[in-house]
């Protein structure tokens, strides 16, 4: 066992460790964990560095908010064991904002006037990114993405209005993820003749529009866009237009539940064609609710869970003692957590202060290498680029295989839906 794996199994098996690392604040309907213990500073102890972690932890996108928390609390029970930060531990302000853009704005402002953080980590849909996003900016408090794709995300806020900009992410923003959607099925399979599917959502809006983007590319356009409402089951409108007009495959964008009635729907027509989408086909309840159906979908993911480096051993270990379970329902998400914070931590290090502005600094001029569980980073971030991937070879291509998402290159060949 690495002494790393040791240190977080000794720092996740103390019962705790986690305790002081959460305080649940009411006023938001669903609190992030409401079976939680409140905790106080010990006399003589320092202030904690408040950091407000919030996203979807209830609702259609919770397999992504919850995987993301678990993520981030991994990690700062990891930096609280080693000592904290500036000799100071990390308490995480948890607030799940519903996948609500009004919410989730409602949320940061609190985090920032009554809860005083010192910086954001989370946040998972992109419409509630947009919304939120801003009050984080405008208070010149840094926020590290975590998960949402908006291409748009950390290029809201440029020069000359503002001066500086304090969002930065870890995710693979959707003009990368559509460039290798577009790679996989023009590139590798050949097809030109493609349909894009895609929900009402900003996220999925936007998505859709960076595909179309990557087809102009190639000289291609889609032989139907059809757009989709949250909740709705029944896809056989959509799906048929697009097998009139020809579609060789169905690009997709949106989340779990809706992907899987687009997957059962293509089942139900015997319409064998490829299912080729955003990073949201890895998530669990599309696998659960499409079953055999989401057999062979591909998607781009920064992380699939399979231990190919060290610290993603210990990270998987630290998963399943924290959780009690081997799988991750979004490993992409939980990756990207852990990520975010052990990123917001360095630079809060370097910096030496609390302040939001040298925090920004650092955070664009990190000097020590940071080893995550997506790569290890090596100056991530710089004035001009608040990304930490650039280019679609540093994304990997899933396959659903088997009931999960496995590496594309290592599936075996077969039909997009088996008998």
């Amino acid at each position: 066992m690495s002494s790393l794996t040791a240190l977080l199994r000794r720092a996740l098996l103390a019962p705790l460790l986690l305790l002081p690392l959460i305080l649940v604040t009411p006023g938001h309907g669903r609190a992030a964990d409401e079976s939680l213990s409140l905790s106080r500073t010990s006399p003589g102890e320092r202030e904690p560095l408040r950091i407000g972690v919030s996203g979807p932890f209830s609702g259609p996108s919770a397999p992504m908010g919850l995987s993301m928390r678990t993520g981030i609390r991994i990690a700062a029970a990891e930096i609280n064991a080693a000592g904290g930060v500036l000799g100071r531990r990390l308490q995480l302000m948890e607030h799940d904002d519903e996948a609500s853009n009004e919410l989730g704005a409602r949320i940061v402002r609190d985090f920032i006037h009554r809860d005083r953080i010192v910086a954001g980590l989370g946040i998972v849909n992109t419409g509630v990114a947009l919304a939120s996003q801003r009050h984080y900016q405008l208070a010149r408090i840094p926020v590290i993405t975590s998960v949402a794709t908006g291409s748009l995300l950390t290029r809201q806020f440029q020069p000359p209005e503002f001066p500086d900009n304090y969002v930065f992410r870890v995710s693979a923003n959707d003009t990368l993820q559509a460039q290798v959607i577009v790679d996989e099925a023009v590139g590798r399979r050949g097809l030109t003749r493609l349909a894009i599917l895609h929900d009402a959502t900003n996220y999925g809006v936007l998505g859709s529009e960076d595909l179309i983007e990557a087809l102009r590319q190639r000289g291609l356009q889609p032989v139907a866009v059809e757009r989709f409402q949250l909740r709705q089951t029944d896809m056989s409108t959509h799906l048929r237009r697009a097998r009139e007009a020809g579609a060789e495959a169905v690009l997709t964008y949106g989340i779990g539940p809706e992907l899987a009635h687009i997957a059962n729907g293509l089942a139900r027509m015997g319409w064998e064609v490829p299912i080729i989408g955003s990073w949201t086909l890895a998530m669990s309840n599309f696998i659960e609710i499409a079953g055999r159906n989401a057999e062979g979908a591909r998607m781009p993911q920064t992380f699939i869970q399979e231990a190919r480096t060290p610290r993603q051993r210990a990270f998987l270990a630290a998963w399943e003692t924290e959780t009690g379970q081997a799988r991750i329902p979004v490993p992409p998400a939980a990756a990207q957590g852990y990520d975010s914070m052990l990123l917001l931590a360095a630079a809060i290090r370097q910096a030496g202060s609390t302040d939001g502005a040298r925090i920004r600094e650092a955070l664009e001029d990190l000097r020590e290498p940071v080893d995550g569980v997506i790569m290890t980073y090596h100056r991530p971030y710089s004035r001009d680029n608040h990304e930490t991937l650039h280019s679609p070879a540093q994304i990997h291509l899933g396959e659903v295989r088997g009931g999960r998402v496995v590496f594309a290159e290592e599936a075996a060949p077969a039909s997009p839906h088996p008998p």
